[in-house]
């Protein structure tokens, strides 16, 4: 279950923060070749000083994705969805590409437990949550 933790220095609306998962859900179906009832996504709103990011100066917006997926990805896959977040991110919210900072952490399939099964080591085109 990949969990895309977002940090932002703005507190967008909900019917936006629910229109931009959707979004990053697909981007995330789409390019790392899996299904999306797996996709965690959360958001974290801080205060505009709450977050520093030397690039972003001190006046400017900040997003931070804390990306942690299953192993297996292509480093052509990772920057593609990186590209595709941070593109969604400036479209939405007007934050310039270098306001806006991804990291990723992989795991195996077995660190992502849900109620009721452990995810696979993904392989491409799966989707872990068909029966």
């Amino acid at each position: 279950m990949p969990h895309l933790q977002f940090e932002l220095n703005f507190t967008p609306e909900r019917e936006e923060k629910s229109a931009f998962a959707d979004a990053v859900r697909d981007h995330f179906a789409s390019i790392m070749s899996t299904g999306t009832d797996h996709i965690g996504i959360t958001f974290r709103c801080y205060h505009h000083d709450d977050l520093i990011f030397g690039r972003a100066g001190d006046d400017g917006q900040i997003a931070f994705l804390n990306a942690d997926i299953r192993l297996g990805r292509t480093a052509d896959q990772k920057r593609r969805l990186a590209l595709a977040i941070m593109e969604e991110i400036g479209v939405r919210w007007g934050l310039p590409k270098e306001h806006i900072y991804i990291v990723y952490t992989e795991h195996d399939g077995p660190d992502f437990q849900l109620s009721d099964r452990v995810l696979p080591s993904w392989q491409t085109g799966e989707d872990p949550l068909k029966d």
